[in-house]
């Protein structure tokens, strides 16, 4: 079991380093001229390709920042290697993905901007799809907040994450659920990722949700993932079950979608996703659901119109 747990904690933290050294952009410099105006790229391999991309117009401070990111990125590959070498004394093999699961993410991610666009609706992002494209693809927008804009920045790392194979190969627990919502949350709160530890109330009741506590929720979750019950069924009660006990200080819808997809996808049964138009219809059964009223009117409105069968 301590080699078991070992080898988790060696592949979050791997994964986490990964998902850092995809938001750097670093390689070799090269700064190409066009009439007075200079213009910088960079040269990196990605899976043992040769890659070319444009950064932007040069300047010092981008000039220094991707020497920088050259030395992190060095240092975050130093330490994956370590880890590598850690996994290797463990004895630890990378599995093979299903093809049941390779579908699920393929399909996932051919969804992502109509996903992450539902996500932010749920969330009240004032975005559009077309907007949502956009900021996923790295181009510009008109008439939205900074703030709603790193929401969907946000959503789309937290979802690329999860996505990812040693990622998918991990357990759907505690671990996972505050790495997620680090990601939802990161640089909004100091806090991003750690359990709540002020009082919040919910909007249209009077109910209040107590302070989270990390042994309980641990627990909490090992009697949903005891429960005899169809995949499709736990992944809703892991979703309900986030949203309600408002873990986080922030991003709790968001983070208990994602937490309970990488569940579904990770057994490749398919993805949830709350459909804009249903938004308001969703929201107004959670209120009596945080009251321990109507529990089965809201699963079967998940199982029926919120659940994709790949």
């Amino acid at each position: 079991m301590k080699e078991k747990g070992e080898i988790i904690t060696l592949l979050q933290t791997r994964q986490t380093l990964l998902h850092e050294l995809s938001t750097l952009t670093y390689g070799s410099v090269e700064i190409r001229e066009s009439g007075s105006n200079k213009y910088l790229y960079v040269h990196y391999r990605e899976d043992g390709r040769l890659l070319t991309k444009y950064v932007g117009e040069y300047s010092d401070e981008l000039y220094n920042l991707i020497l920088k990111n050259n030395i992190r990125a060095r240092e975050i590959k130093k330490n994956i290697n370590q880890i590598t070498r850690g996994l290797k004394k463990l004895n630890y093999t990378e599995e093979e993905l299903s093809p049941e699961i390779e579908k699920n993410i393929d399909y996932a991610k051919r969804h992502l901007v109509d996903t992450i666009y539902k996500q932010a609706i749920l969330e009240g992002v004032a975005t559009t799809y077309a907007d949502t494209e956009s900021i996923i693809e790295g181009g510009k927008v008109n008439n939205m907040t900074s703030e709603d804009i790193m929401k969907i920045v946000n959503l789309k790392h937290a979802w690329e994450f999860i996505l990812n194979k040693s990622v998918i190969l991990s357990p759907t627990n505690f671990a996972l659920l505050c790495e997620i919502n680090k990601l939802i949350e990161e640089g909004f709160y100091y806090s991003a990722g750690k359990l709540r530890s002020v009082p919040v109330t919910i909007g249209g009741t009077s109910w209040q949700p107590s302070l989270p506590i990390e042994s309980v929720i641990k627990e909490d979750l090992d009697n949903i993932f005891s429960k005899k019950m169809s995949e499709v069924d736990r992944a809703i009660e892991l979703l309900l079950y986030v949203m309600k006990k408002q873990i986080f200080i922030d991003g709790n819808k968001r983070t208990s979608v994602l937490f309970s997809n990488h569940y579904l996808i990770r057994k490749g049964k398919g993805i949830i996703v709350i459909p804009a138009e249903l938004t308001e219809e969703f929201k107004s059964l959670l209120i009596p659901y945080y009251e321990g009223k109507n529990k089965t009117k809201i699963k079967n409105f998940i199982k029926e119109k919120c659940y994709i069968k790949i």
